[in-house]
């Protein structure tokens, strides 16, 4: 029972209601105005308004605006689940402005009846209550006087006009959603925006984990081993690098929250095709390979002697390979300092054959067993290296992780065209 008396008394069925009442006043408007209805017939007056007024409601249509301002009238009054499936943009083609049209000559129709039945429906009601002769919908019924049950057929003209209403309300929304919803080049738009929002939420992900990870990884084994070895000045020396890595981890944290509350675009993380020369100012502070003797210097203090070449040409590297570079070492080194602590580290970074190739290798600990015994490598694909492989990829290159001779090696190949 409540299934049919709810939509009666919902708000949405009458907002729905007015929308359409609107359509039937425009209509009755456009119907005094040309041809009138002094003297004629409903027929004669159909007959000579229709090509006049469908000519004038096409070239409405046409008026980049009326879409906009369709678009908002329905998202109001419509109430659609999610007000995305009614855009509230002007025309940007031809499909866009004959999709309006179809939608206003329908709007019109489908208003015009409903509100005809309005103006009916209440009449025929008040008829079968208070009135001899039957009169239903206007048209006065043969037999004489009304039966005595007559009366009781008002609530039920009333309760079919509201289930019209109803049901004209849901076929009006269902015609805006398929005349005034998205194109198929707005839904590639924002599927584009949806992809890019995730892009840049994926971005800052690994920035907090590169940087804040490392910072954690460097202040935990610096703070367990001034506690393991007791002696003063190698505590002081440990307290120096923890203050300098929560220094920088601040000023990484710093520069990715305003990343988050900035709104000018994907830009503003530097991602892949930004070639560092017009940047922002917050782009421009991130590190680069320039930064990487600070990073194995942090490596050092930790207990974990780092030997590292860099074989780079003269000149800049592109900003986006120099910044992934240094993230995706920064990534290695961090993981050799938590899985295999003090033991040595290599790194690698040199160009060859137009590629950036980067390898960061580090001795397994004892207690990782011999290679090869295993079928997986001691450490297993977590967030960090889940990273990396999403950068090279991204920068249009590759990444592989795992033991190579008794060393854990991350090699990383991206090519430099691509961050030109």
């Amino acid at each position: 029972m409540s299934r049919i008396v709810a939509p009666l008394l919902s708000p949405v069925t009458y907002a729905r209601w007015l929308h359409l009442l609107i359509g039937w006043i425009f209509a009755g408007v456009m119907l005094m105005i040309y041809p009138g209805i002094a003297g004629r017939g409903f027929g004669e007056v159909l007959v000579r308004a229709v090509p006049v007024d469908v000519a004038l409601v096409v070239l409405s249509a046409t008026v980049p605006a009326m879409r906009r301002a369709e678009g908002v009238q329905a998202r109001l009054l419509l109430v659609p689940e999610r007000e995305q499936d009614i855009v509230a943009e002007p025309s940007r083609s031809w499909a866009d402005r004959w999709r309006t049209a179809l939608w206003l000559l329908g709007r019109l129709v489908l208003g015009g009846a409903v509100g005809a039945a309005s103006v009916l429906g209440p009449a025929t009601a008040f008829d079968l209550l208070v009135r001899p002769e039957p009169v239903v919908f206007g048209l006065r019924m043969p037999g004489g006087d009304a039966p005595r049950w007559a009366p009781l057929l008002a609530p039920l003209a009333l309760f079919g006009l509201g289930w019209l209403v109803v049901w004209a309300g849901r076929l009006q929304l269902a015609m805006a959603v398929r005349l005034l919803g998205p194109s198929p080049a707005e839904r590639l738009a924002a599927a584009e925006l949806r992809a890019e929002r995730l892009l840049e939420r994926n971005l800052l992900a690994r920035e907090l984990h590169d940087s804040i990870g490392h910072a954690l990884t460097v202040t935990v084994l610096q703070a367990g081993a001034a506690r393991a070895v007791g002696d003063q000045a190698f505590t002081a020396k440990a307290l120096d690098v923890i203050e300098e890595t929560g220094r920088r981890a601040m000023d990484d944290l710093e520069r990715t929250l305003a990343l988050l509350r900035d709104t000018g675009g994907a830009g503003g993380l530097g991602g892949v095709g930004d070639s560092g020369d017009a940047g922002t100012e917050d782009v421009r502070e991130r590190p680069g390979i320039d930064r990487l003797p600070a990073l194995f210097e942090t490596a050092r203090a930790a207990g974990s002697p780092v030997e590292a070449r860099v074989d780079v040409p003269p000149g800049p590297l592109p900003g986006v390979l120099s910044r992934e570079g240094y993230r995706i070492v920064q990534e290695g080194v961090t993981n050799a300092l938590k899985y295999a602590p003090g033991e040595p580290i290599s790194v690698r970074i040199a160009v060859r054959d137009g590629r950036l190739e980067l390898r960061c290798a580090n001795a397994l600990p004892a207690h990782a067993g011999a290679p090869g015994r295993s079928g997986s490598p001691p450490r297993r694909g977590g967030k960090g290296l889940r990273g990396i492989r999403e950068r090279a990829v991204l920068l249009g290159g590759e990444a592989s992780a795992g033991v190579e001779s008794g060393e854990w090696v991350l090699a990383v190949r991206v090519p430099l065209r691509l961050g030109a």
